[in-house]
C-alpha cells in the first residue's frame, strides 16, 4: 500500500496531493476497482452526478470498511444550478452515495450563459453549515469566474478542478489559486487519447529518475501543488501511479515538461463549453 501526502485546504481539511479518478467505472466492476485502488492507499475519489457512478463510489466506500478515513467527491451537474436545485441535487446525491456526508462538494461546470452558479454555491455553503458536505469547491471555473464567487458570496472555494496536463500547465491559473489559497485539482492529467506518454523529454525525465514515463507526469502535478486524479482499473497500475512521492524533479525537469505546453485538449474552455 502506497501513503499519499496531504496538504490543508483553506478550511482546514487534509487534503491528499493525489486522488483517485472514477470516470466510467460502472457496475460490480467499476466498484472492485474503486475498492481496489483504496487498498492500494487512495484516499480522494472524485465522482460526479453525471459520471452516473456514485452508487459505485458508495458501495466501494463501505466495503472498504474506512469511511473516516476517505473523502468522497461529487459534483452539481449543470441542469442542477440554483439554490433549491442544488440542495435537492445534494440531497440525491447523498442517497445514491448512501453516505450522511459529501466530503468534497464541487460545481462541476460554470455554464455561464445559464449565470447561476454563485447562487449554486451559495446553497453548497448552506449544505456544509447544516453538515451535509465537508468542503465546498468548483470545477473548470476561470479566474474571473473565482473573483465573483468569492466576492458575491464572501467564501473561497477549497478546490477548482480544472483540465491540466503537461500540454496544459494552467500557469495564470495556478497563480491566482496560489494567490488565494485555493487548492488546484487535475482532470485528465496524463493527457487521456494523447502522446503524451511517448515525449521524449517525458522519457529522458522519467529515465532520469528510473520511473515510468506516467510517474514522471504525475509528480510533476504534486511538485507545481496540483493534486492528479488519475484513473485505472488495474490493482498494479493503480500502485504505479500513487507511487510517485519518492523522488524528486529537478526546476529544469518541471521546466522542461512545461514546455510541451500547447492548450487545451478537448475544447473545454470554460467561458464557452457547457454541460447540462
Amino acid at each position: 500500500m502506497v501513503t499519499i501526502p496531504t496538504v490543508t485546504l483553506n478550511d482546514g481539511t487534509a487534503f491528499p496531493q493525489l486522488g483517485f479518478g472514477t470516470y466510467k467505472l460502472q457496475g460490480e466492476d467499476g466498484t472492485q476497482a474503486i475498492v481496489s485502488a483504496i487498498e492500494g492507499g487512495y484516499r480522494l475519489l472524485d465522482s460526479a452526478v453525471n459520471y452516473e457512478n456514485e452508487t459505485e463510489v458508495g458501495e466501494a466506500v463501505r466495503r472498504s470498511g474506512i469511511r473516516d478515513e476517505l473523502l468522497v467527491t461529487t459534483k452539481v451537474p449543470g441542469r442542477d444550478h440554483g439554490y433549491d436545485e442544488t440542495q435537492r441535487s445534494a440531497r440525491a446525491s447523498l442517497d445514491r452515495l448512501g453516505l450522511d456526508r459529501i466530503d468534497l462538494y464541487l460545481i462541476h461546470w460554470p455554464n455561464p450563459s445559464v449565470d447561476r452558479y454563485v447562487e449554486t454555491f451559495r446553497a453548497m455553503i448552506d449544505l456544509q453549515r447544516d453538515g451535509l458536505v465537508g468542503s465546498v469547491g468548483v470545477s473548470n471555473f476561470t479566474e474571473a469566474m473565482l473573483a465573483r464567487v468569492i466576492d458575491e458570496t464572501g467564501v473561497t472555494p477549497a478546490v477548482n478542478q480544472v483540465e491540466m496536463h503537461p500540454y496544459f500547465p494552467q500557469q495564470a491559473l495556478r497563480a491566482f489559486h496560489a494567490a488565494h489559497g485555493i487548492r488546484t485539482e487535475s482532470w485528465s492529467p496524463l493527457a487521456r487519447r494523447s502522446e503524451l506518454l511517448t515525449e521524449q523529454v517525458v522519457n529522458d525525465v522519467a529515465a532520469a529518475h528510473g520511473v515510468t514515463p506516467t510517474q514522471a507526469v504525475l509528480r510533476w502535478h504534486t511538485q507545481l501543488g496540483s493534486t492528479p486524479i488519475p484513473k485505472s482499473a488495474t490493482p498494479a497500475r493503480q500502485i504505479e501511479n500513487a507511487d510517485v512521492f519518492g523522488f524528486t524533479l529537478t526546476d529544469d525537469e518541471i521546466a522542461a515538461v512545461s514546455g510541451l505546453e500547447r492548450g487545451r485538449l478537448w475544447d473545454g474552455d470554460p467561458d464557452t463549453h457547457e454541460e447540462m
